[in-house]
């Protein structure tokens, strides 16, 4: 892990209480720990919704992963659809 140390910077808390961390940073997640009064910690941070997690679970990740590489082998084709959809009905795999 490389730590990279930048000078302090001067910020202003606008009258809706808002600093601006810099254009680099919009549209970004953050953290924001209060460790004590006036004392923060801001951390970018990538938030997965709940009804995601699943997929960054690692059987769910390593199925993904191995249906991506099986599908980059194989060439799209319509020609089982009607054999998949009926399975698909019926509840088979």
């Amino acid at each position: 892990m490389v730590i990279t140390a930048h000078a302090p910077a001067v910020k202003v808390v606008g009258a809706n209480g808002q600093i601006s961390l810099g254009k680099q940073y919009a549209g970004r997640q953050v953290l924001v720990e209060e460790r004590e009064p006036g004392v923060w910690v801001v951390r970018t941070a990538t938030v997965i919704p709940d009804n995601e997690r699943w997929m960054h679970e690692p059987k769910a990740a390593s199925d993904l992963r191995a249906a991506i590489t099986w599908s980059s082998a194989h060439e799209a084709s319509d020609a089982e659809q009607g054999d998949v959809l009926s399975r698909m009905a019926h509840g088979e795999r």
